[in-house]
């Protein structure tokens, strides 16, 4: 972790200091220019919405309809589709940034934020300069680092190893036995693009999971959920989307998805574990194209996994769909947090 010498420099900030260059980062930064207020988002890539640009393949798409998740004072195009693309909202989220005159410093990694009592501001150090503001704003998001669990073996593997993060598309892996670690949405959609790409996956479901629609008659699950728990004790909602999702989608469990015992919104409300919106993997998964494998793995062989039961499977690639985690904690500094929770 940074840490502030007597010699620095700080440069003092007109409004607050954000960080991160994503969604949240620059709409905050908009509406402030909205309300004439300035401030200074520093963003560790080279573009703003880097984890959407970087690290996210081909065929994802917003698993929310636009209007449920537009950013503050300016919507998506009218022509944009119900779910934008990758590539529809790497557009969008440029061209708001260009509209309200967002521009970030980039490839500025905080290394250390503190907040200093007696003076009543925050420092922040990034590797090419200081700044402190009365302000700070965290927006770095839930998925700043992808999550790499230690496995056995990985430096053994003599096939293609790589996070969700680093996939693109099943171009490469055409042809080839793909075992995928991880059955949230980035694992379920990877399956799916990897079965369009006519390669043999197997999905790897070590815990229960919620698979439901996308879309229910017509209706985004996720807007139909939101709606009915504005009336309806969070259990009652979550019972009705089931019921509706098992009329759709059938026994999930009969294919080796089991249900957790918490309903879905409960669940993404106690733990943050979100449900998986299906867009066609579950299909695959009935007519066989995509494999289930209900065990996790114990270790990673040269050729293959080694599951926990024993049972042994060769593949030519591993797709680790392990998800991401926050880095707040490696530079935002303990003082801080002893601050900001004087108000909680």
């Amino acid at each position: 972790m940074g840490s502030f010498g007597r010699d620095e420099v700080f440069t003092k900030v007109e409004g607050p200091i954000i960080v991160g260059g994503g969604p949240s980062g620059i709409a905050v930064a908009a509406c402030l220019k909205h309300d004439g207020i300035p401030s200074l988002v520093l963003e560790r890539n080279d573009c703003i919405a880097s984890l959407w640009q970087h690290k996210a393949y081909d065929c994802v798409k917003l698993h929310i309809p636009k209007e449920l998740c537009e950013l503050p004072l300016l919507g998506y195009p009218k022509s944009y589709p119900k779910y934008p693309t990758k590539s529809q909202f790497i557009s969008y989220i440029t061209s708001y940034a260009d509209h309200f005159g967002v521009k970030p410093l980039f490839n500025q990694t905080v290394e250390s934020a503190g907040f200093e009592l007696e003076r009543g501001v925050w420092r922040v150090k990034t590797q090419d300069g200081c700044y402190e503001s009365r302000w700070l704003v965290v927006a770095s998001g839930e998925n700043a680092e992808p999550l790499v669990p230690k496995i056995p073996g990985t430096e053994v593997f003599e096939g293609t190893l790589v996070h969700a993060s680093e996939y693109k598309n099943g171009d490469e892996f055409r042809g080839k036995k793909v075992v995928v670690i991880g059955c949230g949405n980035s694992g379920m959609e990877i399956s799916l693009d990897l079965c369009n790409h006519e390669s043999i996956p197997f999905m790897v479901v070590r815990n229960s999971v919620h698979v439901v629609p996308r879309d229910m008659f017509g209706f985004s699950t996720f807007g139909l959920a939101m709606t009915l728990i504005k009336w309806l004790p969070i259990k009652l909602v979550d019972k009705v989307i089931l019921s509706i999702t098992n009329y759709i989608l059938g026994d999930t469990e009969k294919f080796g998805l089991r249900r957790p015992k918490t309903g879905p919104l409960e669940m993404k409300m106690t733990t943050g574990r979100s449900p998986v919106l299906d867009v066609g993997t579950l299909s695959k998964v009935k007519t066989g194209n995509i494999k289930v494998v209900e065990q996790g793995v114990r270790e990673i062989t040269k050729n293959g996994v080694v599951f926990m039961d024993g049972q042994e499977l060769e593949c030519d690639c591993i797709v680790l769909a392990t998800g991401y985690k926050s880095n707040v904690a490696s530079w935002l500094k303990v003082n801080a947090w002893a601050y900001i929770m004087k108000f909680y």
